[in-house]
This record gives C-alpha cells, sequence and structure tokens, in this order.
C-alpha cells in the first residue's frame, strides 16, 4: 500500500496534476493511514513515522487552507503586488509637489515616478474612527455612487476570501463633458498592520466584464487609501489615499492634473458629508 501511496503523491507534484485539490487532499489522507498502520505494527522507526505523520497532518491543514483555483491566486497576487508598490511610494517622501491646500488641511500633492507617470497623494484628518470609516469605504462600497458625484456605479464582481475582491468601477461625467464615460477593472486587497488599514488596488481583466460601448476602460493602479488613527485623537482618522490614473483617450495633461487632484479634493468633502449626515446604521464592521 505505502508504494501505492508514495506513487500517488509523486504524480501530484506534476504541474497538470497540482491543480487537483481533491486528488492532494486524498494522498495526505492516504498517507496518514499508512503510517498509522506502521506506528502499531510493532518495533520499528516509530519517531520517523511521529514525524513525517506530523508533516503530513500539516500539510493536510494546508490544503484546507487555501482553496482557491490557479485563477482566484493570481487575483490574489495581483492585490498584493499593488499594496506592497503603492506603500513603496508612500514611503517616498522626497520630491512631493504641493498641487492644491484648502484651508480646512486637506492637501494633494504629486509626483512623476519612471514607468508609472504621475501621481497624486490627498493627506486629510476626518472626524470619524477608523472602524466607522472602513465600514464606509469596504463594506458599503457599492454605496459610493450615493454619495460621491464623481462615481455612478461600483459593483463588486467577485470575492476571493476575506482580503481581495475583483470590481467594476463607473466614473460619473466631469462639468462640461471634460471627461467622457470611464470604466475601471480593479482587484482590490484589504490588510491591517498593527492599528493601521490599507486599501490596496489596481487594474486587472476579469472576462465577465469586458469593455462596454461607449465608455473608454481607464486604467488605474497601483493605488491605495491607508487609513490609520490620529496620533493626537483616536477619535480621528488620517486618511491618505494615493491616486494612479491612465484615462486614456486623447486627453490635455493640463486637463487630467485639474480633473484628478480636484476629484481628490471633492472626494473628502463628500466624504465628511456622508460620515456626518448619512445613516451607517449598527453594522457589524469587519476591520481588514
Amino acid at each position: 500500500m505505502l508504494p501505492a501511496t508514495i506513487k500517488l503523491c509523486a504524480g501530484i507534484s506534476y504541474r497538470h496534476l497540482r491543480s487537483m485539490t481533491g486528488l492532494r487532499r486524498t494522498a495526505a489522507m492516504a498517507i496518514g493511514q499508512q503510517l498509522d498502520r506502521l506506528a502499531f505494527a510493532g518495533p520499528g522507526p516509530s519517531t520517523w513515522v511521529n514525524h513525517v505523520r506530523r508533516r503530513s497532518s500539516l500539510l493536510s491543514s494546508r490544503l484546507e487552507e487555501n482553496p482557491f483555483s490557479e485563477i482566484e491566486m493570481s487575483y490574489v497576487k495581483q492585490g498584493e503586488e499593488a499594496l506592497k508598490k503603492s506603500l513603496k511610494i508612500l514611503e517616498e517622501q522626497d520630491g512631493w509637489k504641493t498641487e492644491i491646500e484648502a484651508q480646512n488641511g486637506d492637501k494633494v500633492l504629486s509626483k512623476v515616478l519612471p514607468d508609472i507617470g504621475k501621481v497624486f497623494k490627498l493627506e486629510v484628518v476626518v472626524d470619524q474612527p477608523l472602524n466607522s470609516l472602513y465600514g464606509e469605504l469596504v463594506d458599503r462600497m457599492e454605496q459610493m455612487g450615493d454619495w460621491n458625484p464623481n462615481v455612478k456605479e461600483v459593483k463588486i464582481l467577485q470575492k476571493i476570501g476575506k482580503d481581495t475582491m475583483i470590481t467594476h468601477e463607473t466614473a460619473a461625467e466631469t462639468a462640461g463633458n471634460l471627461v467622457g464615460p470611464r470604466d475601471f477593472v480593479s482587484v482590490r486587497c484589504s490588510k491591517r498592520r498593527g492599528s493601521t488599514c490599507v486599501l490596496a488596488g489596481m487594474s486587472t481583466r476579469f472576462g465577465a466584464m469586458p469593455e462596454q460601448k461607449g465608455v473608454i476602460r481607464a486604467e488605474n493602479g497601483p493605488t491605495c487609501m491607508v487609513l490609520h488613527p490620529s496620533a493626537g485623537d483616536p477619535t480621528q482618522t488620517k486618511l491618505t489615499w494615493l491616486l494612479s490614473i491612465d484615462l486614456k483617450g486623447w486627453l490635455p495633461k493640463s486637463i487630467i492634473n485639474q480633473v484628478l487632484s480636484q476629484t481628490q479634493i471633492d472626494f473628502a468633502k463628500h466624504l465628511r458629508k456622508r460620515m456626518t449626515t448619512g445613516s451607517t446604521g449598527n453594522i457589524a464592521l469587519n476591520i481588514c
């Protein structure tokens, strides 16, 4: 029985069989059963058998903990890559230029990065605890079109585990139709590091959401929002929004810069209004 089991395990090492989760699980279970028989068969390398059994049990638990398909795992990796790249950009403090600074302290900065282009960074403090803010921006993401005039619709296309999702966002046309209809398909990833939440994303391809007629498919990313309690008041949250977008089409850079920086300032204004007048209710919040 053991030689046959080993052959079965060897088979799952081939690339075309690795995705067959059921086969892998069957192999792990078979190893465990065979090792049980060997352990109680009489004198022998019981220490070695027990060691391998523990490793086999660990393998089984890991197989159960990773139920994603190869395609789903590719989205998870894209989300994590977006998060990694976004944080690396934000960690670099030099080279930022102020685009807009409002009287209430809201600020938009920008810098030009190789291979990415111009990115924008919004820095604001919101008079709301982190949990409430996260609930509005993530748990009720699909309601964003109700309170943000710059967003027509946000739809979650697929959730992958608790940290990753695929979304489709349709942007509203700008005043005077300076920028026509745009939409985005993105992979988004949320993580918590201590008391800080990071919500990152970047454009991706999703077969169930092809390009729409009359709408330009724009691209974003790496982009992210970072939320953490204000150092002076834990009931306040500091929000940093890194924005990187390629709107596509024939648009002068001056218009793009104006639209994107103003969009971030407007977002902070509309978010505050939503948090103070909107109905958040007693909804359980799943923090990062």
